[in-house]
Parts: C-alpha cells; structure tokens; sequence
C-alpha cells in the first residue's frame, strides 16, 4: 500500500505532466508532458486491489495506444507532407486526443477504467486528467470530426446512463455528456470552455465528496442510507440535479452560457440535440430523486447522527452551498455590477 508521502509525490509530478502539455510550445513537447502524467497516475491508481490493478491496465494500454498514435502524428507533421496528408495527420492528431480524453466514439474504455477505481482517483480522472487533451484538442479544431464527436459523446452520454446501477459509471457517462458540451463551447470559444470546465469541476466534486465520505457506490446504497437525516438526503440530490444542468442550481450557469454561444452563432440543430439529450440525463437523476424523496423509511426516535460529522463534512457543506445557491449568487452580482 502506498504511503501519503509517495501519493503526494506522485501527485506533484502528475501536475507537473499536465502543465508542460499545456505549456509547450512544440507537439514534442506536449507529447512529453502526457506521458510523465501518465506514468505518475498510473501508481496511484493501484492501490494492490484486483478491480483498481485492472483499471490501471486498462487504463495504461489505453493511454500508451493514444500516445504511440500522437507521437505518429507527430513525426508526419515534421516531415512536411502534402496538404492532402497534413489533413490526415491533424484527424489523427485529434483521434489520439480524443481518446485521452475519453469522448465518443473513442469512448469503451472509460466507464469500465471508473468502475475500477476508488471515488477519489475517479475524480482526477473525471477532472485533471481531461485538462491537457482538451487544451491540446483546442490548437487543432478540425470542424467535421468535432461536430461528430460531439454528437455522439451527447447522445451516448445520456443513453448510457439509463440502465446504470453504479453510481461511478453513471458519473462516467454524466462525464461524457458534459464533455460534449465542452468541446462544443470549445469549438466557439477557448474562455467558453475553460468556464464550463471549472463549473463542472465543482460540482462533480461535490458529489464525490458525499460518496466518498458515506462509501457510497451504487444506487440501492442512497436511499436507505440517510434514514437518519432527511435534510442530507435533500442536499445531495438537489446536488445531483445541479450535476445536470437543472435550473435554478448553479450548474445551470454554464449550460446557458453555452446556449447563448450556439443560438448567436446560429447552431441550432446542434443545440436541439445536446438540450434533448441533457433532458434524457435528468430524465434518470429525476428517477433517482423522486425515488429518495417519496419513499419513507421506518426510524427510531433515539437514533441521532453526529451533526454529519461536522468536522469531515465541513468541505461538502460549502460546495454544496455554492452549489445550489451560486446562480442567485451570479445574478446578484451581475445586478449589481
């Protein structure tokens, strides 16, 4: 089992990978940058259990096949190929990318590498390690491929949500469904995305923090689980409805911010296809809701929970706070301002 000390340490040159991508000035570079991220995550993804030892594999395989079809692309593009090539090369470039980053269709591997992992890897995965591929996915915009991929990683997204029991691959799919957003404000806008990005951050760590915190990893788990105290059972699901986009919850914000992009650019059958089926993954965090809120569990009157533990929920609190009352919050300063 590894120590803090080497997770810290592992953690440090994982940031360390992500920012020479980001930072390059050359696909060398950047290529470079991906593997000393790939190479720290790897150790921290095994932590000596048979499903995270598989991930890992799955997950090294993966990212080793996506950077052996970089770095070809790499080498075409140094040697100065025809403009018929070149274009070739930049698909091949975008695939690799899009592979890292877990979008559809490049996608199998992503949902089965969730499964495997603990809640707290599951979010640097879900989170930082999409950073690169999708700064690098921004030098390279090639128009057909991202409209299809972003098409895709929608509509696979939210159908394969659907008949989920398990609360990390519905985070996978949840994942791949605001990825399509993201390349899609991406395709508009770099700030647009960055935007987007962080909010989505958030809020996905907000709930890893509640899952993480009660162990919580399949849907059977959640409505049992706070017979204790009705008022937690509320906030983590109306946390799970901002996660989708669902007004008047922050996560709201970014989803219009990106609506208006596509109207003012004149998108619109793109932006019917991603508001349908963001409609379809609320569809099933509504079925989970109103499962939890309607149904009543016998409970005895001596029982009393500890205030949540105050101390260890204090960070879930006030993401979730900002959470479920940061678009009032944006608005009160955009009026006031």
């Amino acid at each position: 089992m590894m120590n803090n000390s080497s997770k810290i340490l592992f953690l440090n040159i994982l940031m360390m990978g992500t920012l020479i991508s980001i930072s390059s000035n050359s696909w060398l570079g950047a290529w470079m940058g991906l593997e000393i991220n790939l190479l720290a995550f790897i150790p921290l993804m095994s932590d000596n259990k048979l499903m995270s030892t598989e991930a890992s594999l799955k997950y090294f395989l993966t990212q080793a096949l996506a950077s052996s079809v970089f770095l070809f692309a790499v080498i075409l593009f140094l040697l100065n190929m025809k403009e018929n090539i070149k274009y070739f090369t930049e698909m091949m470039l975008l695939s690799s990318l899009l592979l890292k980053s877990g979008s559809a269709p490049f996608h199998f591997w992503f949902p089965n590498v969730m499964e495997g992992l603990s809640w707290t890897n599951s979010l640097i995965l879900m989170t930082w390690q999409k950073i690169a591929p999708l700064m690098l996915i921004s030098y390279i915009i090639l128009k057909p491929m991202m409209i299809i991929s972003i098409i895709i990683s929608s509509i696979i997204g939210a159908l394969g949500g659907l008949n989920q029991t398990s609360l990390r691959k519905l985070m996978a799919y949840s994942s791949m469904n605001h990825l399509s957003w993201m390349l899609m404000a991406m395709y508009n806008s770099t700030t647009l995305w960055m935007t987007y990005f962080m909010f989505y951050s958030m809020l996905s760590m907000t709930m890893v923090l509640m899952f993480n915190i009660f162990k919580i990893s399949h849907i059977n788990q959640l409505f049992s689980l706070f017979f204790y105290e009705k008022s937690m059972k509320f906030i983590m699901f109306f946390n799970l409805l901002s996660l989708g986009g669902l007004p008047p919850f922050l996560g709201f914000l970014p989803k219009l911010l990106v609506i208006q992009s596509l109207t003012l650019n004149n998108q619109l059958f793109l932006l019917t296809i991603m508001v349908t089926m963001t409609l379809i993954t609320l569809y099933f965090y509504m079925r989970l809701c109103y499962s939890a809120f309607m149904m009543n569990y016998y409970e005895n009157n001596w029982i009393f929970y500890s205030i949540f533990n105050i101390f260890k929920m204090k960070n879930f609190l006030i993401f979730s706070f900002f959470s479920l009352f940061g678009l009032f919050l944006v608005i009160s300063l955009y009026f006031m301002f």
